[in-house]
């Protein structure tokens, strides 16, 4: 039986993102790729605090250092793992919170009349945090 461990860098992170707990979900996030004009949309399957495997028809290539934009998060540092076809994993620099991730912000505008009225002293422009 062969015990070996992971023989590059890249391995080991993708080894410890894999063992980590993913949230699976359907968003889109901004992906600043060097070499791009822009950022390039695209949609995360899953999540961790680690990592994320994405989709996009953008080329990437492994190793790439990349920022992705989260929602509530922010833009986060990482670089690319893995790539298959069209899609992507990305260890992240820094570990994130995948619920703050997931968590939407609605404005108070947003809400139907019937929930807009409730606390209105004080309450304006305000975000409401919902929980899914």
């Amino acid at each position: 039986m062969d015990s070996r461990g992971p023989a590059s860098l890249d391995e080991e992170v993708s080894a410890l993102s894999r063992g980590a707990d993913r949230d699976s979900l359907f968003m889109q996030a901004g992906l600043t790729i060097p070499g791009h004009a822009a950022p390039v949309v695209v949609r995360v399957r899953n999540l961790s605090s680690g990592g994320m495997l994405a989709e996009s028809a953008a080329r990437v290539t492994a190793g790439a250092v990349v920022e992705v934009d989260l929602r509530n998060v922010g833009p986060v540092p990482g670089r690319i793992v893995w790539v298959g076809e069209g899609k992507f994993g990305v260890a992240f620099d820094r570990p994130v919170n995948p619920q703050a991730v997931r968590r939407q912000v609605v404005q108070k505008q947003d809400l139907p009349p019937h929930l807009s009225r409730l606390g209105q002293a004080g309450q304006a422009g305000k975000a409401i945090y919902r929980r899914r």
